[in-house]
């Protein structure tokens, strides 16, 4: 198995690679940066990491990166991008079929009314203001959404939770949390009351394991977390 343990193979103009070979690159990405393009026109980090391979390779040209899967913006951690065409669908699939196992840490001010549990809802989003909400029962138009969490480590004043996915909707984990009274620390959206200094939420990708599509070796990568007083007392 190919192991990566808060491990940082190149952290050129902030850019945290965590993973990288042929077919594949797994970077830490920052609170504020966006995965693709979108009508902000603020730059990518898609375009990021293709400046990135471009340079290290002396690549003349356009280089080709394959967006696999994203995150929102002020939320931190693993992103996959591929590598190449070949790649890509074989990614993609992995996703689809909830092979590729991505866990997350959030940082939360209130106790959950349980120290693990799952949640069960049916998500609406508003596309008008970018926001999901959450149904106990099934609404036209909604999508039933379902994650796992635990509560792993009890801080001075929050709670570190951790929490898989069985689904994929539109701010899944921010809104189911927020639902059973646990909205993540800065996330003002879904009902926390202050914001973060760097307008991130306490919302971090940490762990990826996957079979490699190609070499057919598991990988396992853990993101370092974001430098924070906070998320440095979470000593697990």
């Amino acid at each position: 198995m190919s192991r990566n343990s808060n491990k940082i193979l190149s952290n050129k103009d902030n850019l945290q690679v965590l993973h990288e070979d042929n077919h594949i690159i797994v970077v830490n990405k920052r609170a504020g940066d966006i995965v693709q393009g979108d009508k902000t026109g603020d730059k990518p980090l898609s375009d990021v990491v293709k400046f990135y391979l471009k340079d290290k390779y002396n690549k003349e040209g356009n280089v080709y990166l394959g967006v696999v899967h994203r995150l929102d913006r002020p939320t931190t951690g693993i992103v996959m991008f591929s590598k190449t065409s070949k790649a890509l669908p074989r990614l993609n699939k992995l996703f689809a079929e909830k092979t590729a196992k991505k866990t997350y840490w959030a940082l939360v001010k209130e106790q959950p009314p349980k120290t693990s549990d799952t949640l069960v809802h049916w998500l609406k989003k508003n596309p008008k203001n970018n926001k999901s909400t959450a149904y106990h029962k099934e609404v036209e138009g909604s999508k039933k959404a379902i994650l796992h969490y635990k509560v792993i480590q009890k801080l001075d004043n929050f709670f570190l939770l951790e929490i898989d996915l069985e689904t994929g909707r539109h701010h899944q984990i921010r809104v189911q949390l927020a639902s059973i009274g646990c909205s993540i620390k800065g996330d003002l959206k879904y009902g926390f009351d202050r914001s973060n200094k760097d307008a991130s939420i306490s919302l971090h990708a940490r762990t990826l394991r996957f079979v490699h599509p190609v070499k057919k070796e598991e990988v396992y990568i853990t993101a370092p977390l974001p430098k924070d007083p906070l998320w440095d007392a979470c000593n697990i």
